[in-house]
């Protein structure tokens, strides 16, 4: 057993990271660089090349072979990425392309799988509840996603998309969702949706942290709509996973995951909507941070 190497692919950086192995998350280099989506798909492989030959140089190993988390899914039949909302990607052979332009075998997962086997393997599951034989791992920030670990490895499903409810149809007044689905989970509790529905009843554009703030302060009643939105359809998205799979824990990531309301307020909504007499299933606070994606990646 030796160092891991592991690659986070998001819409506007690219982390890398080199562990000690895979039972020892020891850093031993970590770097970031911008993905630059704008400039398309080549420019993307470039930079993934980059990152690898810098990461290479300031550690002086040479991977045998690299995990990478990527926004949206290997389509398995047919090897091309769909349903990444860094668009460039849809429809193109990247794991084919990455192995090509590193000259080295690479294993990819969705970047909400990474964040759940990362969690259940390094973080708060292997320290809280060991014994966990099922977790999902929820992902509510920009987007809405899941991850779904059984038995310690990422349950992809047959179709790659294992644990994607970001894109279950949850209440039409989320509009259209770039998947081209009308009402999507994303559309109602993502971050950019809650701000996008504080502007259209106020007619004031302020960010999410803002928005929860004048929530607590009780002056504004948008937000206090909107906070309750979140909290109500948080509940109902929540309680369909755990009616369909009963996990032993859930975890929450992303940028709404800091928001205190959910651990207390929005497991009440949860609690509301299940389908047994009282929630006995764990909502988590993450323990790895920002380090859980790159880490997850690194473990595959």
């Amino acid at each position: 057993m030796g160092p891991v190497w592991g690659i986070d692919l998001g819409g506007t950086k690219i982390e890398g990271v080199v562990l000690e192995d895979a039972l020892n998350p020891v850093v031993l280099k970590r770097l970031r660089v911008s993905t630059e989506k704008e400039k398309g798909y080549q420019h993307i492989i470039g930079q993934i090349v980059k990152l690898v030959e810098v990461l290479m140089a300031e550690t002086g190993v040479k991977p045998d072979k690299i995990g990478i988390g990527t926004p949206g899914t290997l389509e398995p039949s047919t090897q091309t990425m769909k349903n990444s909302n860094t668009t460039c990607l849809n429809g193109k052979y990247l794991k084919r392309d990455l192995e090509r332009a590193l000259s080295m075998p690479v294993s990819m997962a969705n970047d909400a799988n990474c964040f759940a086997i990362a969690e259940a393997r390094l973080g708060i599951i292997k320290n809280t509840l060991p014994d966990a034989k099922v977790v999902f791992g929820v992902i509510i920030g920009t987007g809405v996603g899941g991850g779904l670990v059984i038995d310690g490895k990422i349950h992809h499903g047959k179709q790659g998309i294992g644990g994607e409810w970001g894109h279950s149809y949850m209440e039409a007044s989320g509009g259209k969702c770039y998947c081209g689905q009308i009402g999507c989970t994303e559309t109602i509790i993502s971050g950019p949706a809650l701000e996008r529905y504080y502007h259209s009843k106020m007619g004031i554009k302020k960010d999410l942290h803002q928005i929860i703030e004048d929530y607590y302060e009780g002056q504004d009643d948008i937000a206090t709509e909107t906070v309750n939105r979140l909290l109500k359809y948080f509940g109902q998205g929540m309680a369909s996973i755990i009616n369909m799979i009963d996990p032993d824990a859930i975890i929450l990531g992303g940028g709404l995951s800091k928001i205190d309301l959910l651990y207390d307020e929005g497991v009440k909504s949860i609690e509301q909507h299940i389908f047994n007499h009282k929630l006995e299933t764990p909502i988590l606070r993450p323990s790895l941070g920002d380090s859980a994606g790159v880490f997850g990646a690194a473990l595959l």
